[in-house]
């Protein structure tokens, strides 16, 4: 049997560190970065999806970032295919991939060895799913996704009409549930040996001030202009135009909202998502955790982990 790649997840809630700890132990030892990010991948919207900047990301090279347009779609499928193809082509090199990201979804799916069925659009079926999300708003979608399957819906934020229409389609044209998919589609054998750090706080109104520092930054980097461009191409932009850090912004363009407002809106928005993602981190065996308020050093922890980790210690 052929060994198992070696490779590094470094996951954990928003605004907990994971970049710059990345950067630190690709740079260490010799490694390049996947990203684990739903949004991150969108070329010209870098403020709101925080990525790391050109300065990090010519420190160590990064993959999976900035390199698809607004308009195209992504998800867990597209994510899998090619972070797979990014750990054989690192991994050839003699280097160590390192999966850095948040979206939980998409780190369980690749290191479980997840293999998608496509399933090719029923426009009839999707045009009575548009129909039903816009007589009837997203709370409603997701509210029907939650009686077909709610192990999978648990997953998913009912702001997430993409991901929610995309569930529904593949039930109703196939009859097969999104979480039994998953099911059907895990291998005996998972496909990595895999070395899980996850970053963390001890105190979480640490983390939550954390992110409420973040989204102040954020303002002052631009994320109002990002926001703004969101808005005016919502319509085609369906993914980001439901991320957290651009809706919370559109009641301001629309006069609704002062824009004081909408800044508070996207802080709490923030922390529901990290409490979420903690949730799901939380449920996931092996990780180990590395709190960032902790009395050790969590860089020289995670450092001796890695180590250990790659020498098969």
């Amino acid at each position: 049997m052929e060994e198992r790649k070696k490779i590094i997840v470094i996951c954990g809630p928003t605004a907990s560190g994971k970049t710059g700890l990345s950067i630190g132990l690709a740079q260490k030892y010799n490694g390049e970065i996947i990203s684990a990010d739903s949004m991150q991948v969108y070329k010209n919207l870098d403020v709101g999806t925080a990525k790391a900047t050109k300065e990090e990301q010519s420190a160590v090279k990064h993959h999976l970032v900035d390199f698809l347009s607004p308009d195209q779609p992504y998800n867990v499928e597209i994510f899998t295919r090619l972070a797979k193809e990014k750990i054989d082509e690192i991994s050839s090199e003699g280097k160590i991939p390192f999966i850095v990201g948040g979206t939980g979804l998409y780190i369980e799916s690749l290191v479980n060895g997840i293999t998608f069925t496509e399933h090719n659009s029923d426009k009839t079926v999707r045009k009575q799913l548009e129909q039903q999300l816009a007589d009837n708003g997203k709370e409603w979608l997701h509210g029907q996704l939650v009686v077909i399957d709610p192990e999978y819906a648990a997953t998913v934020h009912p702001n997430n009409a993409v991901r929610v229409m995309r569930a529904l389609e593949i039930y109703y044209t196939t009859g097969i549930t999104m979480s039994q998919q998953i099911a059907d589609s895990r291998p005996e054998n998972k496909p990595y040996d895999v070395l899980f750090l996850a970053t963390g706080f001890l105190d979480r109104t640490k983390l939550y001030e954390n992110i409420d520092r973040r989204v102040d930054i954020m303002v002052q980097l631009g994320i109002l202009s990002e926001a703004e461009y969101v808005y005016r191409n919502k319509d085609f932009f369906v993914n980001s135009a439901a991320a957290i850090g651009y809706k919370e912004f559109f009641p301001y363009f629309e006069g609704t909202q002062s824009l004081e407002d909408c800044v508070d809106t996207l802080k709490k928005s923030s922390r529901h998502y990290a409490k979420r993602q903690l949730t799901w981190f939380k449920r996931m065996n092996d990780i180990n955790w590395l709190y960032v308020d902790g009395e050790d050093d969590y860089k020289e922890k995670a450092s001796l982990l890695t180590e250990n980790f790659l020498n098969g210690r």
